[in-house]
């Protein structure tokens, strides 16, 4: 994908736009609607999934088409009516939250190996050539001058996970809640805008040059870092937050469309060796435990915190979606104080 084709498509950041994977005709269509990084890992997975493994799996040919946004957005897109077969959103809270609607069945998370995480990932942080800022930590966000680019953690997973890795780096090295507060509640007053999504985040960082530090999926950072060149360098902080985008069949919408059995396949075909390569290629951390050995050069090493980790004191994702996101939450709280 060159420059061109990638700020075109980024262009269409906080967009539920769909896309279809080209080939043979289609006796079975389905849609996965996923959060905005992934464009590129389904892209190829889909078409990964056409070529070698929907006939031999399923008996016909499957075509995979892809929604993309805001993984809150996507979620609740999902709720509005659009017909899914299945998701691959950003957090846990947004696949519950379909679940809470009626719409995936109970125990969802159990269905898939590894708690229906195929893959997971972290927030590290793109920055200007040479780092002119000197950003190495969390705590370097703040230093003098520093504009901070990231999306709205009310629309975008990865934004979501931005906030609460910084909340839990300066908690970690504080014990402090008061000090997790303060430092995110200035950490926003140095974001000039807030866009939807992560994708878009990443257009206003590389395209129209706004910001000295970006916020962002591993992944992404890597995009960034092919298309502008020497224009950027990644930051990896001592210690981000595990992101840990889940999976999950729409159990109402395959059983009213008669997809159930193509959906159950494509979902197993993540974790097979050929499509974890291709994440791992793609730079999502893979599952697979040989796909793993023979990336492990590929990722830098860093320390993982779970946001719902016991010692975080943040109890379970229902409540940290409830303390942080929701109206009157902390986010709203700490924005609106910082405007």
């Amino acid at each position: 994908m060159n420059r061109r084709h990638f700020l075109a498509t980024t262009s269409l950041a906080g967009l539920s736009a769909l896309g279809g994977c080209t080939g043979p005709r289609a006796d079975v269509e389905l849609l996965n609607v996923s959060y905005d990084p992934t464009r590129e890992l389904y892209r190829k997975l889909n078409r990964l999934f056409a070529e070698q493994h929907d006939l031999a799996l399923t008996g016909k040919h499957v075509r995979v088409r892809q929604s993309h946004g805001g993984s809150g957005s996507q979620a609740r897109s999902v709720n509005d009516g659009i017909p899914a077969d299945v998701v691959t959103l950003a957090m846990w809270a947004d696949v519950d939250n379909i679940r809470a609607r009626g719409l995936i069945a109970k125990g969802w998370e159990d269905r898939l190996p590894h708690r229906s995480l195929p893959y997971h990932s972290t927030i590290v942080f793109v920055v200007r050539k040479g780092n002119p800022f000197g950003i190495h930590q969390w705590e370097d966000l703040l230093k003098d001058g520093v504009k901070i680019i990231t999306a709205n953690p009310k629309t975008g997973g990865g934004a979501k996970l931005a906030l609460l890795g910084a909340w839990g780096a300066i908690f970690k090295q504080t014990r402090s809640e008061k000090a997790a507060r303060e430092f995110i509640t200035e950490m926003y007053r140095r974001v000039p805008v807030l866009d939807t999504g992560a994708r878009g985040a990443t257009v206003t960082f590389a395209r129209k040059n706004i910001g000295d530090v970006h916020l962002t999926w591993e992944n992404e950072a890597y995009l960034e870092k092919r298309e502008l060149k020497d224009a950027v360098d990644i930051v990896y902080p001592r210690v981000s937050i595990r992101a840990e985008p889940h999976v999950a069949l729409v159990d109402a919408n395959v059983d009213k469309k008669g997809t159930r059995a193509a959906a159950e396949e494509y979902l197993k075909f993540l974790y097979t060796e050929a499509a974890q390569e291709v994440i791992a290629e793609t730079y999502f951390r893979p599952s697979h435990a040989k796909v793993v050995k023979d990336t492990a050069g590929q990722f830098e090493p860093i320390e993982l915190f779970g946001a719902t980790d016991p010692d975080m004191g943040l109890g379970n994702w229902g409540d940290i979606q409830k303390r942080f996101f929701d109206e009157g939450g902390e986010f709203d709280q700490i924005y609106q104080s910082g405007r």
